[in-house]
C-alpha cells in the first residue's frame, strides 16, 4: 500500500506535464484565420513646396496627420509555414495641413485613403509551435476619396476670388509592403498577432481652381507619406 501512494504523486506530476507539453495545433495547411483589431498608420512624410502653375510658394509645404482605423485580415495557410493574408478594414481619413509658408492657413482638406493588400508570409516554427514569428512582402494599391478642401486653401488658390471653387485629384498607386511580426496560439483556434509593415508612397496632388470669370488655374506638389503600420489583432482560425 506504501508503494501505491508513492506512485499516486508521480502520475499527476506526469499528467500535469503531459497537458503543458500538448501539441498547442496551430496554423497548418489548409486552415483559414480571420484577424480583427486595430491599425496605426505612422507617417514618415516630407512634401514639395507648392507649384502655382510656373511659380513655386518659396518655403511651403504640408503635413499630413497620422491615422487610426479598424482593419480586418483573412489568412490562407497553403503549407504549414507559408500563407497569404488579404488586408482590408475601414478606410482611415486624414487631414492635410498647410506647413511651413502656408502654416497660417491651418487645415487644407481631408481625403480618405483606400489601401487593400496582399502579402505572402512565411511562418517560423511548425504547425504545433504556440509562438510563431514571421516575415512577409506583398502589395497593395493605394487611392483617395472624399476629397475635401478648405475655404482658406480656395481663398489662396483663388486669389481671392468670392466666386473661386477649387478640387482635388490625388494620384493612385500601387506600392511594395514589407511586413515582420508574431502570432502567439492560446489554443487550436484562437489566437493574437502583431506586426509592423513599411510601404514607401507618395501622391501627386493636383487642385484646380476655377475663377468666377470663367478660367481655371492649377496647383500641384508632390507629399510623400511612407507609413510605417502598426497592426495588432485577435483571430480565429477554421
Amino acid at each position: 500500500m506504501k508503494k501505491q501512494f508513492n506512485v499516486l504523486p508521480k502520475l499527476a506530476a506526469l499528467s500535469v506535464l503531459a497537458a503543458f507539453a500538448a501539441p498547442a495545433m496551430a496554423q497548418q495547411a489548409g486552415d483559414n484565420l480571420l484577424n480583427v483589431g486595430w491599425a496605426h498608420l505612422g507617417l514618415n512624410q516630407s512634401s514639395e513646396p507648392l507649384k502655382l502653375g510656373t511659380f513655386t510658394v518659396p518655403n511651403s509645404g504640408a503635413h499630413v496627420s497620422n491615422a487610426d482605423t479598424v482593419i480586418l485580415q483573412m489568412t490562407h495557410f497553403f503549407t504549414d509555414n507559408i500563407a497569404v493574408t488579404a488586408d482590408l478594414g475601414i478606410p482611415p481619413k486624414f487631414k492635410l495641413s498647410g506647413a511651413g509658408s502656408l502654416n497660417s492657413l491651418g487645415q487644407l482638406g481631408t481625403a480618405t485613403q483606400w489601401s487593400p493588400a496582399v502579402v505572402a508570409k512565411y511562418y517560423f516554427g511548425d504547425a504545433n509551435s504556440q509562438f510563431r514569428p514571421f516575415v512577409g512582402a506583398g502589395v497593395t494599391y493605394v487611392w483617395y476619396s472624399n476629397i475635401k478642401l478648405t475655404s482658406s486653401l480656395t481663398g489662396l488658390l483663388g486669389g481671392g476670388d468670392p466666386g473661386a471653387s477649387t478640387s482635388a485629384d490625388l494620384s493612385s498607386s500601387f506600392a511594395p509592403v514589407g511586413t515582420v511580426g508574431m502570432a502567439y496560439n492560446f489554443d487550436k483556434n484562437w489566437s493574437a498577432s502583431f506586426s509592423l509593415s513599411y510601404v514607401p508612397l507618395d501622391t501627386k496632388a493636383d487642385l484646380s481652381t476655377r475663377h468666377s470669370d470663367g478660367t481655371t488655374t492649377h496647383a500641384t506638389t508632390k507629399i510623400t507619406l511612407n507609413p510605417l503600420v502598426s497592426i495588432l489583432t485577435v483571430g480565429y482560425k477554421f
